[in-house]
């Protein structure tokens, strides 16, 4: 499935001009995710790298430890949008089907409630690494991350994740209209690749949330970057993991957490 497609639109100019124009739009799609032949959620996705999508959302889900944990993944086009099906080895179908009893738990209501906030705040451990970038690095890497969004580029309606050495360059970048989507396709891809974060760091065009911030953790990667804010509890959980956390990136300046 092609991640862009022409769409119409009417030009508006200040002086009251009207003018019909065709421009690409971002596709964003639902996207049925399978493991192991049990339903286990749906995401609202661009269909694009779709392989290391699986690879990533199953690592941030903790369903699987490394690249060996995935044997396969299949995606099938259907009429309203993706099948993504994902086989993971027997010795992981213990944890898929837990994930999907809480999940089903989570529609719900009553006592469940507080299984389900232990659920959303589950431990993440520490970072195991460091970054070894300079502040020099992360400016580095904001100036070259535009030319690394070609979909973005094309229609200015999604989001990027990149992988960024220690001084700042760029060595891979995954893109979708959902952040967290673009985080696990990055995420997804390194695996797939074998690359380690190498005291580098994460650089996303979003802000800050607690659910990048454990991905960043769970994905063991030592410093994040985020051109918006970050809100309370990823500052919090990012402090509890040992993450380096720099928000509001721009141009001229960038926030590093103090935690």
């Amino acid at each position: 499935m092609d991640p862009t497609r022409a769409a119409a639109f009417t030009r508006l100019t200040p002086d009251g001009g009207r003018s019909a124009i065709d421009r690409p739009v971002a596709v964003e799609t639902p996207i049925a995710v399978e493991i192991n032949g049990l339903g286990y959620a749906v995401m609202m996705a661009t269909p694009a790298d779709l392989t290391d999508f699986a690879y990533g959302f199953c690592r941030s889900e903790r369903l699987i430890d490394s690249v060996g944990d995935v044997i396969d993944v299949d995606t099938h086009d259907a009429e309203q949008g993706v099948i993504l099906r994902v086989t993971l080895v027997p010795a992981r179908q213990e944890r898929v089907v837990e994930r999907v009893r809480h999940r089903i738990s989570e529609s719900s209501c009553g006592l469940c409630g507080i299984e389900n906030l232990e659920q959303a705040l589950r431990p993440l451990g520490r970072i195991a690494g460091a970054t070894r970038a300079e502040d020099a690095a992360i400016f580095r890497a904001l100036a070259a991350l535009r030319a690394h969004q070609p979909l973005n580029a094309a229609t200015g309606a999604v989001h990027a994740a990149a992988a960024c050495s220690a001084d700042g360059a760029i060595l891979l970048a995954r893109e979708d209209v959902g952040r967290h989507n673009a985080f696990d396709k990055l995420i997804g891809a390194m695996l797939r690749a074998g690359t380690e974060w190498d005291g580098g760091f994460a650089l996303l065009s979003a802000r800050c949330s607690y659910e990048l911030v454990e991905k960043a953790v769970l994905a063991d990667c030592p410093m994040l970057v985020t051109v918006s804010a970050p809100t309370s509890l990823a500052i919090a959980r990012a402090a509890a993991a040992g993450l380096r956390l720099v928000a509001l990136a721009r141009s001229d300046a960038a926030l590093l957490s103090d935690g």
